[in-house]
Order: C-alpha cells, then structure tokens, then sequence
C-alpha cells in the first residue's frame, strides 16, 4: 500500500512539475513558442523593422543558450499593415502554430482586429508596439500589455510643451485617420479644453494615399505656428519635406512611431527636419554622448553580428532589441513556470527595471491596474546630425 501511494505521488509531482507543459500550448522542455505579426510590407513597413530588430534580438538569446532551459520559437507573420491580413495570421499562429502567447504584434489596425479573439483563446497579448489609449484598458483588455507611452499621454506632453513654448500660436495637426492618430487629437481636446476649437487646426489622411502634400499645404493656410505629425513614418517625412517646399516654418512636432532618423528624418531630408521636436525613451545612436555609453557599444556590436549592413539610425531596430530585453526580462522571471498566466502575471510584475540602451532616469515599472509597460519619456530636438535632449524626464502618467 504505501509502494502503490508513493508511486501515485511520484505521478501526481511529474503532472504538475514539467509535465504540465504538455497542457500549455506552445511550451516543450526544451523550447516556447511566441507568436508576432509585423507589417513587414506595405505603407508602415518602416516601423516593421522593430520585428526584424526584435527577431535578431532573439536569435542573440538563443545563442546564448535560450532562457531557463528553454529556446524561443519565435514565429512572425507580414501583416502589410492589414488587419484582416492580422486576423488571419494571428488565428493561424493560435490554432495551427499552437504559440504560447503573443509579443510585440504591431499596428494599432491589426492589434484591434484581433484582440477580441486572443482574450477569447485566453493568450496574452504582451508589450504590443500600440500606444492606444484604448489598450491601457485592464478591464477591456485584461490580457494585454503595451509597449509603447499611450498616445494620449504623449499628446497632453506636446500639449503641454507647446503652450508654454507657443502661449498665443495656432496648432495644426496632421493625423492618421485610425486610433493611432484620433489619440493625439483626443489628447490635445483634452488638454486645451474650450480653446482648442480656436487654436488648432486639423487635417487626416488615410494610410492608402499617396501622399499627405495636400493636407499639409492646407494647414499651412491656417496661419499655425507648429505642425503636429500623428502619423507613421512615411507621412510623416511626406509631411517634413512638403512643409519644406512650400516654405512653412513651423515648430515640427512627431509622434514617437515616426521619430526614426532613417525611417523619417532622412527620407524627408535631414536638413529640412533640423528643429523637428519628438519624445522619446531612447538613447540616440548618432548623439555622441552616447559615443562611449557600454550599452550602447553593446548594441553596435549586436548590429554588426546579427544586422549587419542595415541602416542603424532608423531607430525601429532599437526598439526591437528593446523588445526582445523586455521579453528576456518576462521569462526570466518566469522561472520554471511559463504558463500563460505566469506570463501575464511576468509582464504585469517589472519592478523598476532598467533597459540599458533607454534614457538615463527612465525605468520600467508595471503592475495589474494598468497595461502599460513604458510610462516615461523625454522630448529631444533634432540639431541636422543628431537628438538633442532638453527639459526633465516626464511620467506620462503625470501629464
């Protein structure tokens, strides 16, 4: 009898012990499955290169030998910026590639598409490249983590700043017409309140124009001092240079998603874009503060030996390798335990954790009562070679 009761327990500690993988999708002694979906192709492809950036990153982590014992299997799709293209992908990486859970998906269309059916399938949906304020939303979005400042509270920073800098300007602002860019408008109502009728001007587009000359040349006309760029790279620089043209000299401002020196700045002209204004949480590769930084040699050394060739100002690589830090960071505190509820529980559970190519100052802290994973930046100016910092680091949490 006690031969046949330690037996029983030597069973029952396997079930729960490593064999529990078995009952977790995704999860194999020796490896996890993580699903993403980028927009590889099509008019957002600049900012796809955050997947490339976070896919070297983990091929860095595997070659170190993977994480607890375990290898990442990371699976990525091109969405071409589509969501029924996202919808596809992300119900085939579920259903067919049985991931463990989603990381990094980008494209605030496609992440929109798709959440329902994640919450659905109960796969957490971690550090999504959205800034939506609607994702911030535990209650409705209770599986989800973002890994980008909410553009909303990017938005009342811009605010913020151009009222003191610009008390008695006009503001025009050029948005894309989906949640990425009605955020930061909603966030200028916010901020200005009953004056925001009477100074600022707005003009959308949607991401299949050919381009945005247009509605810049008719924000122009409305006599504003400063142009606020809500958007993605390519309308973004569309937007400099055609500013540029016609000779408007305004106080540029971009959102974060277009503030890449190779995916906007250069395209649009690095000489047009001197003075161009942007928050962010990253340190510069082209500012030589950051010339002797060890985290920033660090990642040099990281382009070299798993990017080689590409174009390192365009600041979507780097916020990749943060990506793939961040993920690190999540599975390491998983322990022996990569369900996806640890997951979630990981994700939610950053203690002032410190991304060593981010700011100095800024640290990553999450909890369960919010799903934002980066919740501080700093405004920087580009000088024509370089961002420049100015002003304190600011909680958007705060703005």
């Amino acid at each position: 009898m006690l031969m046949k009761w330690k037996a029983v327990a030597a069973l029952a500690f396997l079930l729960s012990g490593p064999a529990f993988a078995a009952e977790e999708p995704g999860i194999s002694a020796t490896e996890i499955k993580v699903g993403g979906v980028f927009p590889f192709s099509g008019p957002a492809s600049s900012i796809g290169l955050v997947g490339k950036g976070l896919i070297a990153y983990i091929q860095l982590v595997n070659d170190r030998g993977g994480i607890n014992g375990r290898k990442i299997n990371y699976i990525a799709y091109d969405d071409a910026y589509s969501p029924p293209k996202a919808v596809e992908h992300v119900r085939k990486l579920v259903e067919s590639d049985e991931v463990s859970f989603m990381f990094g998906q980008l494209g605030t269309p496609g992440i929109s598409a798709t959440a329902k059916y994640l919450r659905s399938k109960g796969v957490p949906s971690i550090a999504i490249i959205s800034g939506s304020s609607k994702f911030t939303d535990v209650a409705n979005y209770p599986m989800t983590t973002t890994g980008l400042v909410s553009y909303d509270t990017e938005g009342k920073i811009y605010a913020k700043y151009l009222t003191k800098a610009l008390p008695n300007a006009k503001y025009a602002i050029l948005y894309q017409n989906d949640d990425l860019g009605k955020d930061y408008v909603s966030a200028f109502k916010a901020f200005l309140g009953k004056d925001f009728d009477r100074k600022v001007v707005t003009a959308s587009y949607e991401v299949t124009e050919p381009t945005v000359d247009s509605q810049v040349v008719n924000l122009k006309s409305s006599g504003a001092d400063a142009l606020v760029i809500a958007g993605t790279p390519k309308f973004a620089a569309q937007a400099i240079r055609q500013a540029a043209v016609i000779g408007w000299k305004a106080t540029v401002i971009l959102n974060f998603p277009s503030g890449s020196v190779g995916g906007t700045l250069a395209p649009a002209g690095l000489d047009k874009s001197v003075g161009a204004i942007v928050g962010t949480t990253n340190k510069d590769i082209l500012d030589p503060t950051w010339k002797d930084d060890p985290a920033m040699q660090a990642y040099r050394s990281f382009l070299d030996k798993y990017l080689p060739g590409v174009d390192i100002t365009n600041g979507s690589y780097l916020t990749g390798y943060q990506q793939g830090i961040l993920l690190e960071q999540i599975l390491k505190q998983c322990g022996n335990d990569p369900s996806r509820k640890n997951i979630l529980v990981q994700a939610k559970n950053l203690k002032d954790f410190v991304v060593p190519t981010a700011l100095p100052g800024i640290k990553v802290n999450t909890s369960d009562t919010e799903n934002m994973i980066w919740t501080q930046m700093r405004l920087q100016r580009w000088t024509g070679t370089s961002w420049e910092g100015f002003g304190e680091v600011l909680d958007a949490r705060s703005e």
